[in-house]
């Protein structure tokens, strides 16, 4: 997800010792560049990304988290597991003009 939409932004801070998480849709996709195959490393989130109601949500979207967040073999090789927590922290502009849209038109399409 975060590599074909460059206006999401990544957390980026030291990660702790707790796990990421993905809901049903991101399961089994790579948290750095969206690939379904080998996974190889769990990912480690910072403390801030999993601390009260953030507990337990996908590292991608925020959702209800279902399965364990991975790296995948060649995420790994090019040591991108390295670059700290890779929690997604903004919306991003199309779901943003998603949200006015629809508040606009209010729901009259």
């Amino acid at each position: 997800m975060a590599r074909h939409h460059p206006d999401l932004v990544f957390c980026r801070k030291q990660p702790g010792i707790a796990i990421g998480r993905l809901c049903e849709k991101h399961d089994g996709v790579c948290v750095i560049c969206d690939s379904y195959v080998r996974p190889a490393e769990l990912v480690r989130v910072c403390d801030e990304c999993n601390y009260g109601s953030f507990m337990g949500r996908c590292v991608v979207c925020g959702g209800p988290g279902v399965s364990d967040a991975y790296y995948c073999k060649e995420c790994v090789i090019q040591e991108k597991d390295r670059d700290g927590c890779p929690k997604i922290v903004n919306l991003g502009s199309s779901k943003m003009d998603l949200l006015y849209d629809r508040k606009r038109f209010n729901g009259k399409r």
